[in-house]
């Protein structure tokens, strides 16, 4: 094996498995909230590494979370032990909310697939073998191991990986469907997206969801809300359930949680915490000593009052704007989101305007063919989006 020395560039052929297309551009830096390319070049970043990087760059906390870890020597010792910054992180997340225990894990899939062995292990020690079914709407994405694509509404992610994990189906987003697809004896959950990230930004109404929440808690069905990409402060409030003014048996949290480093988490009720035993899940790296640091660090923040009302009043502006982008351009179809998360429907492909983007210097992910997904960091300033607003529209137009 050949070595490469620091003043040698990287190989020109490309040796990451390809299972991404990637940019051509090649990031050295951080600043803020923007991106610094090979070249020197800036971008502002209005994707977030894909709703991760809440505080965004070079944030001078989050270096600190690290050192602070780092010193004592701790980065690994397994789940066998306890770690003070795993057990203060537990508490932290717990705190005020509805869940009494937490799993953490190491990514967003990985923490969907651990909602369905909990609600499973729940189902079958409340009600029969039989309830073991997992129920997701129609524009779901939950992730790509075997479970949470079975129950992302994705054909061309699921058709080469077929025969996927059973007992999961897909409903239409549609009360008399599932009404009559919840069923109690059959069903232990259904898992919801109260804002659908990679289903084009769709924000479902608050009437749907209080009455998704009526229905399982009277059929005694496990409500999951994945709040992988809307949770955590991107709504506005610190859980997306929140927003919606529903309280869920379980919720999974990934992207932002330990700051950019890989880390997931399933919060559990205390009734399905009460069915879990040692040996039924587990996870060699989940919420070791420094992404726990990490997270700490970033959950204090984002749950600061002052941060989430930004959110709210300054994504309550940049909609408004989008709008307004959208009247002037002729280009827009149609604007969907709150918070610091939306959605712009645009007439051509959306891939094309991202790559207009790159040439002026801001960065934008896409949620299907012709939408735009907006996921600024949580720290933009309005002074930052108004600036990402012009580069927007100079782009559509």
């Amino acid at each position: 094996m050949t070595t490469m020395t620091s003043t040698e560039s990287p190989p020109s052929t490309p040796t990451i498995l390809g299972t991404y297309k990637r940019a051509p551009m090649t990031f050295v830096r951080g600043e803020g909230v923007e991106l610094i390319d090979a070249d020197g070049k800036r971008y502002l970043d209005l994707a977030s590494g894909i709703s991760v990087n809440a505080l965004g760059y070079g944030d001078a906390g989050i270096k600190q979370a690290m050192l602070t870890a780092l010193d004592t020597g701790l980065v690994h010792v397994s789940n066998l032990y306890r770690t003070e910054p795993g057990e203060e992180l537990s508490q932290l997340i717990t705190r005020d909310s509805f869940a009494k225990s937490v799993f953490f894990c190491n990514s967003g899939a990985e923490a969907n697939e651990g909602a369905f062995k909990f609600a499973r292990r729940w189902g079958r020690a409340t009600g029969s073998d039989a309830k073991t079914g997992i129920l997701a709407l129609r524009g779901s994405f939950h992730g790509r191991l075997f479970a949470s694509l079975a129950a992302t509404d994705r054909p061309s992610y699921r058709a080469p990986f077929r025969p996927l994990a059973g007992g999961i189906s897909i409903c239409e987003r549609d009360l008399h469907v599932l009404d009559a697809a919840l069923d109690g004896e059959m069903i232990a959950a259904l898992i919801v997206e109260p804002v659908q990230g990679e289903g084009g930004v769709r924000v479902l109404e608050k009437e749907f969801v209080r009455e998704l929440r009526r229905i399982t808690a009277e059929r005694g069905i496990a409500l999951i809300f994945d709040e992988i990409q809307c949770g955590l402060g991107r709504l506005g409030t610190f859980f997306a359930h929140q927003s919606f003014g529903v309280t869920p048996d379980i919720v999974t949290l990934a992207k932002p949680l330990a700051g950019g480093l890989p880390m997931g988490a399933v919060l559990v009720s205390e009734e399905i915490a009460a069915t879990i035993k040692p040996g039924d899940h587990g996870t060699t790296f989940g919420g070791g000593p420094l992404v726990a640091t990490v997270a700490l660090e970033v959950v204090r923040r984002i749950a600061d009052p002052s941060l989430l009302a930004a959110v709210r009043e300054n994504g309550e502006w940049f909609g408004e704007t989008l709008r307004g982008i959208g009247k002037r351009t002729g280009k827009v179809r149609a604007i969907r989101g709150m918070g610091y998360m939306w959605g712009m429907d645009v007439v051509e492909k959306a891939s094309d305007v991202i790559e207009r983007g790159w040439e002026a210097g801001v960065l934008i992910i896409s949620a299907g063919d012709h939408t735009l997904r907006l996921l600024p960091p949580l720290v933009m300033t309005r002074e930052d989006l108004a600036r990402g607003a012009v580069l927007l529209e100079r782009i559509l137009n």
